[in-house]
């Protein structure tokens, strides 16, 4: 490996003399190191000789160096054994000793001098350099980014020695940081083969290859075959599962890590209260958040953000409130944004633009995701006004260039209150090419509205960018029946069937720690049992006189089917089955809370408020992006989603 141009190191001239002390050398140096003299401590160490009985001396002050990054003192010291080997009759090169080398290449590694790292690493015969000094060489490349040369180094180091666990683990980081699986699977071969076995660092360092590699079936495979396993190991096992999209397995990962007692830090937190936030694990998030009471370690902002992001989004934004007025002083930007967040998928704009003023008042600038959380508030509650100053207020007063999203809440509020031709308007004069989520919203209006024109002119766009998304397909399908156009109708459905596959409804409800899930038109068994159907036909008979109407509406599914095959459709949905589980499954009084990955239709939404009434019971729904928080015959939303 060529050896580019470094600084030289300066040696110095100038002699202390030698003073008086009752004390060994080493004692005194320790004592001066503690207390921060380094000075002192370097001082006398040069007015002493150097011989290799003071080499634990050495050792000492390059420790306190190293610790607090004291590059100057490190090069004094440095001068003085070159100094001390150039001299004539010398026998002994101290740095040659494996000990002080490597401490030296540690301390010019943290100060970000890695020239001088490499310089000393090669300042000597190669193949006699110790595998501690290899170590130190290779972990000085990785802190500051040589990933390239540390792993370089570990192929050199095989043609001179066997490599042990600390070099195997800097290998493997240097690997999964190079996203080079197959050198890392080279690597894992030499460790299997070692005589040593590898230790926890090294395990470790393997499950962080393969997750950052993407395999994560050997990371499931590895954590299997650990004989231990720490926080760092389930906390990789954690992120890969919801890096992959596998968050109930996230979650029930983190359900055995507490189970087994492993407890958990600040990087289980980060791995697993989103988690429970995207899939509405209150109960989960309630446990971490006892624990960080417990905890005699103070919770970070980071972590009380995230907290507040979980509750936030498992539809309890009350809770989040506490924890943002706790938090006082200690708030930043992200704290602010989540609390907003937490108000607009909540549909309580009212409490969230007072909530901005507040932090204006504050001294905090907002930024272009405090826009997104207001103006996507106001676009899910009508409030056409707030939502138009609101993105004028962002470019004039506070010099934000709208992005997409800020159109795409723009576009959705005048579409919404029937302003087509200015959404459209809008759509046109975009400094920037509209996505299929603005056409989309677009589309959605004129559903809303029945503008089969327009619609038909954003269909034609949609399809060309969006081809298989199919909630297009169903917005146009709908607004030719509402039309009575069923040759449309079947134009649409042709599409369909070549283009793109529907989605099936799911929804899931947690009681009692555990997750049940349930399908569109699926658990029949659950339907056809003696308990479903005594809770049935009771919940049918008053919700008759309440005055639900006398069947379930039928605008949400095909007209050219006959009406048994509509009823079936409309009374299986997902979010039905899973209320009518919770409602069997637990007590009176506790609150339902069901997540749906798509969003609610108009005749289950109905349906909930008019069980909400019935059972006397608070249903919370959460479909795509906002909560439904159905009390008392009503909900949140007010009919406007």
């Amino acid at each position: 490996m060529s050896i580019p141009n470094t600084t030289t190191i300066p040696v110095p001239t100038n002699s202390i003399p030698t003073p008086h002390t009752h004390k060994p050398l080493h004692s005194t140096v320790k004592f001066l190191t503690i207390c921060g003299k380094l000075d002192e401590a370097l001082q006398l160490i040069e007015s002493h000789p150097i011989t290799h009985r003071n080499l634990l001396t050495y050792e000492t002050l390059l420790r306190a160096c190293i610790a607090k990054k004291s590059l100057h003192h490190g090069q004094r010291l440095h001068a003085q054994l070159l100094r001390s080997r150039g001299r004539k009759g010398a026998h002994h090169n101290l740095l040659n000793n494996p000990a002080l080398k490597s401490k030296l290449i540690t301390l010019y590694s943290v100060c970000n001098r890695i020239n001088l790292a490499r310089l000393l690493f090669y300042d000597g015969e190669i193949e006699m350099i110790p595998e501690s000094v290899w170590v130190s060489m290779a972990i000085g490349y990785s802190r500051n980014g040589y990933s390239k040369d540390a792993l370089s180094l570990y192929v050199d180091m095989l043609r001179f020695l066997r490599p042990g666990n600390f070099m195997f683990s800097v290998a493997l980081k240097s690997c999964g940081e190079l996203f080079t699986v197959g050198v890392g699977r080279g690597v894992h071969a030499q460790i299997v083969k070692s005589e040593e076995g590898p230790d926890q660092f090294v395990y470790n360092a393997l499950l962080r290859l393969y997750s950052e590699c993407g395999c994560f079936e050997d990371v499931v495979r590895m954590f299997d075959e650990m004989p231990q396993r720490d926080i760092v190991s389930w906390n990789l096992l954690i992120s890969g599962f919801a890096g992959k999209g596998q968050l109930f397995e996230a979650f029930d990962a983190f359900r055995r890590m507490q189970v087994e007692g492993v407890g958990f830090d600040g990087f289980t937190l980060t791995a697993a209260l989103p988690v429970c936030a995207r899939i509405n694990a209150l109960s989960g998030g309630k446990e971490m958040h006892a624990q960080m009471v417990k905890s005699v370690i103070r919770p970070n902002v980071f972590a009380l953000n995230s907290l507040m992001d979980m509750y936030s989004k498992c539809g309890v934004v009350d809770y989040a409130r506490r924890i943002f007025d706790g938090m006082g002083r200690r708030r930043d930007l992200r704290s602010w944004n989540t609390m907003l967040n937490g108000y607009a998928i909540s549909r309580r704009m009212e409490e969230g633009l007072k909530l901005f003023d507040e932090m204006l008042g504050s001294g905090f600038s907002p930024n272009t995701f405090t826009f997104d959380a207001l103006m996507s508030g106001c676009s899910h509650m009508g409030l056409t006004t707030e939502g138009e100053t609101l993105f004028h207020r962002m470019q004039t007063e506070f010099g934000i260039s709208p992005s997409v999203e800020h159109y795409a809440c723009l576009v959705d509020i005048l579409g919404r209150a029937g302003r087509l031709k200015e959404a459209l308007g809008v759509v046109k004069n975009m400094h920037e090419k509209p996505s299929g989520r603005i056409w989309g919203l677009l589309l959605n209006s004129c559903h809303i509205y029945g503008d089969l024109h327009l619609a038909e002119t954003i269909s034609k766009v949609l399809f060309e960018i969006e081809p298989k998304y199919v909630e297009n397909y169903v917005v146009l399908l709908n607004i030719y029946e509402n039309a009575g156009l069923w040759e449309g109708v079947k134009m649409v459905r042709v599409m369909m069937e070549k283009h793109v596959k529907k989605e099936v409804g799911c929804s899931w409800i947690e009681i009692k720690n555990r997750f049940h899930t349930f399908v569109a038109g699926g658990d029949l068994e659950l339907g056809s049992s003696e308990e479903y159907q005594k809770l049935w036909s009771e919940f049918k008979e008053a919700m008759r006189v309440i005055g639900y109407y006398n069947g379930p509406d039928y605008g949400v599914v095909l007209r050219d089917v006959n009406e048994e095959i509509k009823k079936a459709w409309i009374c299986g949905h997902s979010e039905r089955l899973a209320a009518m589980f919770g409602l069997i499954h637990t007590g009176s009084g506790i609150p339902l809370r069901i997540t749906k990955n798509l969003r609610v239709c108009a005749d289950c939404h109905s349906w909930m408020k008019i069980m909400s009434q019935v059972t006397g019971r608070v249903f919370v729904l959460r479909e795509t992006k906002h909560f439904h928080h159905f009390e008392k015959g009503s909900c949140s939303c007010k009919d406007y989603w």
